[in-house]
């Protein structure tokens, strides 16, 4: 802030605060520019009373910018007129220190202020570390010299000025312009000339409102402060020399101004170490120089600096120049390695192998040497893009392969491999274990048992592959034998790989070699993942077995690429359909079935499977099965049951029917006497019995109802009444000749199932004859009348016992005539002139005239009852 710039705000405030009488007090020290103080120190200001003003000491009063009033205690009474303050500096303090007059008795007069600006800051720090430079513009250097220094860690708080000052020891003096920087740190000076091997004199000068200092004074020659550009650098591969390269460059200025020493520094590309050349080769007026001992057909970086002397500044380093070394023969033999994968009969080998670490050169083909056993050599060239090559080998036969590179120089040494037989396998080591740390996986394991017929082995080979590939494309490294540990670096996340460990010993063949074969021992194989996740999708379970009170469950593995980790367990949730609450069974990560218990019998159930690794969980889709009703067994047991009850009580009856068949004949099928057994075909209420009765025998024949052929003429008369008595629903025979309500039936003395016994409806049919003279003759007494009957009872016992009927002279209007008993002359006939249809009699013929007696046959349902010879029915 300058003094103008103070003065007018010294006016306003006078302006504002004072108002028109600037008379009244005044503040010593005064300055129309900010009062400096520093910080932590005590400032005293002192107020004046002008001459004729009506206020006293009394009436003074000092206020800070902020119109803070001071304590009285600061104040100090100089006299009537005067009174000072003071007040400690803080870095806060900035602003206006007013003093005021003013009395309250005199209210009718304005108060007069007067106030001064303070500023609180430090004085200004000694610079340090004062450098300077002069850069190369073109061909020459510049007249601008920059110089560098260190103000100090400290604010000044206060506004500082910089300025740089050189001095030639001619007696020229060139000043930069003040440094405008709060806290400047460089400056510029312009040397119109740059004075080169001049000895020059440059310090630096601060100065602000608390003090001034200078920096120390660096005196040297001006060429110091040169800094020159880098040269151009080029460097070159020479064919005959595939160790070394030839490095040449121009300087970047002319050796008339100044004289410069080089640098030179070069490494492998993708390398960050570097290796440099001592100063002492390049020094002189040199443009070029070999470099050696560098590996053949190898990328090289090279760069260059120079500077005018050791103490002057060092140009930048030159843009990276990039250069291969030439071809040399292959110093190191192939990596061969292979892949054994056994089968039933045969073992399918594919044999693998890197380029030579030390190739030197562009790989142009590899011969591949395979000699078994039996003599038999095959050899294979191979081409620089084909690493594989696949061969059978028969588990009882062993080979030998050895495999060299080529290039434009030369040939690689012999890598050899000796497979032996499937029973000649070496012992592999004891244990391999992997952890991950910091993105790498750290195989860690144990060395072979100690064996007195096996050697130590001469390394060992880790192996590992990602399993995730359709093809098998392994990664190998070898470790040295006295290590156990090693360390594989970029593995997929979420892929599984399979790390085996080979130990590797050294196999001597029969043949006179001049190298020995190696032959691998047995592998351990572990998996791992480098980092795991929840599996991708969660196992589809199925029910095979659902039973009453249980249910078997199955589920497939989780396809390998969804796994995202090794699945540690399984949970099983399950519940019944109408509940919230699900029921977990854990099971371990190698079962693929469970069989859930204590389920209730024919009930619905919801379950599903979750994976889990140790990176988290992912459920499997619901499935729905419902158990039975009846458990194993149980059905069975019930038909065997019931078939068992079921043949008992078959038995139990069958049984009782053997032991009881009388009684249940007697009631089913009761015995029905035969009528022609019985007295009552001897007794006629009109006719006593006879003692004798001469027998006869009567033949029977059955006759048609409906045949007339072999009737006489007479019958034929009566046949259509026959027919229609017969046939008619309504028609039965009864004792004394009348029918009603009764259905028609067949004889029992005629019928077939009558006499065998086999009719169920137990009818016994009774008929009468009842006499009524002969034909053309007028009897003496009632003649007697045929009468049919249907009765289902049994006879009475005076029926079957006539004696007893005699006995006790009992009656009967029923009577029967016997079969081969002979009855009175006469002829069963209707009455010639009022024909009955309800009644049979008997007419007279001629003995003569009398026709056998015949029966209807049993399909008809009607039956003749035998009858007398000498008689015919009419």
């Amino acid at each position: 802030m300058d003094t103008s710039h103070h003065f007018f705000l010294l006016l306003m405030f006078l302006q504002y605060t004072i108002g028109t009488d600037t008379t009244c007090v005044k503040i010593l020290p005064d300055s129309n520019s900010s009062i400096p103080v520093e910080v932590g120190k005590n400032f005293t200001a002192t107020c004046h009373l002008r001459e004729g003003s009506d206020y006293t000491s009394n009436d003074i009063e000092w206020f800070l910018d902020d119109n803070s009033s001071i304590a009285k205690q600061h104040y100090h009474k100089i006299n009537e007129t005067s009174v000072s303050v003071t007040i400690t500096a803080s870095r806060k303090l900035k602003g206006w220190l007013k003093c005021t007059a003013s009395r309250k008795s005199l209210s009718f007069k304005q108060p007069c202020s007067y106030g001064v600006s303070v500023l609180a800051g430090y004085p200004p720090l000694k610079p340090e570390n004062l450098t300077c430079i002069a850069l190369q513009e073109g061909n020459d250097i510049s007249p601008h010299l920059n110089c560098y220094w260190d103000p100090g860690s400290r604010d000044p708080l206060l506004d500082t000025t910089y300025t740089l000052h050189v001095k030639h020891l001619l007696g020229n003096t060139h000043d930069s312009n003040s440094c405008k920087q709060h806290l400047a740190r460089s400056c510029i000076v312009n040397l119109e000339t740059f004075p080169l091997y001049v000895r020059v004199i440059v310090w630096v000068e601060v100065k602000n409102g608390l003090g001034s200092v200078r920096s120390d004074e660096l005196q040297c020659e001006a060429t110091k402060f040169v800094k020159p550009n880098p040269p151009l650098v080029q460097p070159i591969a020479e064919v005959n020399f595939s160790t070394s390269l030839m490095v040449t460059w121009r300087k970047p200025i002319n050796n008339n101004i100044m004289e410069l020493h080089y640098a030179i520094r070069y490494c492998q590309v993708d390398s960050d170490v570097w290796t440099e050349v001592p100063e002492d080769f390049t020094q002189g007026h040199k443009e070029s120089f070999r470099l050696q001992s560098l590996k053949p057909y190898t990328q090289y970086v090279v760069q260059m600096r120079c500077t005018e002397q050791h103490e002057s500044y060092w140009s930048d380093w030159s843009n990276n120049a990039t250069v291969r070394t030439a071809e040399a023969e292959p110093a190191s033999a192939p990596d061969l390695w292979r892949i054994i994968q056994p089968t039933s009969d045969n073992r399918n080998i594919i044999l693998l192998w890197q380029p030579p670490v030390k190739a030197n050169g562009e790989i142009l083909k590899y011969d591949l040497y395979i000699s078994q056993d039996n003599g038999k050599l095959e050899r294979t060239d191979e081409t620089p893009d084909n690493r594989r090559h696949p061969m059978q080998l028969p588990p009882g036969k062993e080979a030998n392969i050895e495999i060299t590179a080529a290039n434009s120089v030369g040939v690689s040494p012999k890598a050899t491999l000796f497979i032996p037989r499937s029973d000649q396998e070496l012992p592999g080591v004891g244990s391999v274990s992997c952890s991950v740390r910091d993105g790498e996986l750290r195989v860690e394991w144990t060395g072979v048992p100690p064996h007195p017929s096996i050697r130590h082995p001469s390394e060992f080979l880790l192996e590992w592959v990602n399993v995730h590939q359709r093809e098998l494309q392994p990664q190998w490294k070898r470790v040295p034998h006295n290590a156990n540990t090693t360390t594989i670096t970029g593995l997929e996340k979420l892929k599984q790989y399979n790390i085996s460990l080979y130990p590797i010993y050294k196999h001597r063949l029969h043949t006179k070699a001049s190298k020995p074969s190696i032959q691998a021992g047995r592998p351990v194989t572990i998996a791992a993942y480098i980092q795991q996740d929840s599996p991708e999708k969660g196992p589809t379970v199925t029910v095979t077995k659902s039973k009453k009170n249980s249910a078997e469950l199955t589920w497939e593995e989780i396809p390998l690429d969804s796994r995202r980790g090794f699945i540690t367990n399984y949970t099983i949730f399950y519940r019944a359909g109408n509940t919230e609450h699900w029921q977990s069974v854990t099971v371990s990560a190698n079962v693929r079935s469970h069989v859930l218990t204590d389920l209730a019998s024919e009930m619905d159930y919801v379950i599903h499977i979750m994976a889990s690794t140790v990176a988290g969980s992912k459920n499997g889709s619901d499935f729905n099965f419902k158990t039975m009703k009846y458990g194993d067994g149980e059905v069975e047991v019930i038909v065997v049951v019931v078939c068992l009850s079921f043949l008992f009580l078959t038995v139990f009856f069958i049984m009782f029917f053997l032991r009881k068949r009388e009684v249940i004949k007697q009631l089913l099928w009761p015995q029905v006497p035969d009528p022609s057994d019985s007295s009552i075909a001897h007794w006629s209420p009109d006719f006593p019995v006879k003692a004798d009765m001469p027998k006869e025998d009567v033949s029977v024949v059955e006759v048609d109802v409906f045949d007339g052929k072999s009737l006489c003429e007479e019958d034929k008369s009566v046949l259509p009444l026959k027919k229609d008595k017969y046939l008619s629903e309504e028609h039965s025979s009864g004792i004394g000749g009348s029918s009603c309500m009764s259905s028609p039936r067949h004889s029992v003395s005629d019928s077939d199932e009558s006499d065998s016994g086999q009719t169920t409806a137990s009818t016994v049919q009774y008929s009468s004859v009842v006499a009524s003279g002969y034909k053309g003759q007028t009897p003496n007494h009632p003649p007697p009348v045929f009468a049919r009957s249907e009765s289902t009872q049994p006879l009475l016992d005076c029926e079957e016992h006539p004696d007893l009927l005699n006995e006790s002279g009992g009656h009967s209007r029923n009577s029967y005539f016997r079969r081969g008993r002979e009855l009175e002359p006469g002829v069963l006939t209707r009455d010639c002139d009022e024909p009955n249809a309800g009644s049979l009699t008997f007419c007279p013929v001629q003995e003569e005239e009398a026709s056998p007696i015949v029966e209807d046959p049993p399909a008809s349902g009607v039956s003749y009852m035998p009858q007398q010879s000498g008689y015919r029915p009419q």
